[in-house]
């Protein structure tokens, strides 16, 4: 079986693109002007167009399916709380820790973080995540 230490790491990154606001807004039907609309945007208190949470929450799913835990892992629970903007042009790198390691059943549980290009904090939140026996099958 495949063993997990507390405080093991990883991380991935990507750069948010208008592309990724265009096709995120098609993909979820949101397509609140906030996100989408450059005029509106600027009478906000944002200034600009900020990226949709849950776009920046995706970046989640490759970390955790790819990366830690990895292939043939299963999401089971995710709590996510926004603590700032993300714009067109921001780099943001995602990461998750193990926290917690429950063998026998197969869970672990991680801190799941986002931050920009500024090191600065856009989420925080929790992972849970069923992992595969060894051979890859849940």
């Amino acid at each position: 079986m495949t063993s997990y230490a507390i405080g093991q790491h990883a991380s991935c990154s990507k750069t948010i693109t208008e592309t990724d606001f265009v096709l995120f807004a098609g993909l979820s039907g949101d397509f609140n002007p906030i996100h989408i609309d450059h005029e509106y945007a600027k009478k906000t208190r944002f200034n600009q167009r900020i990226a949709h949470g849950l776009l920046t929450s995706s970046l989640l799913s490759q970390l955790l399916g790819v990366h830690l835990p990895g292939k043939g892992s299963v999401y089971m629970e995710q709590t996510i709380r926004f603590t700032a903007p993300v714009f067109i042009g921001d780099t943001i790198t995602a990461s998750a820790t193990v926290q917690e390691y429950l063998e026998e059943k197969r869970i672990l549980k991680l801190l799941t973080e986002c931050h920009n290009q500024k090191d600065e904090l856009v989420l925080t939140g929790a992972a849970t995540m069923k992992v595969p026996k060894e051979g890859g099958m849940i």
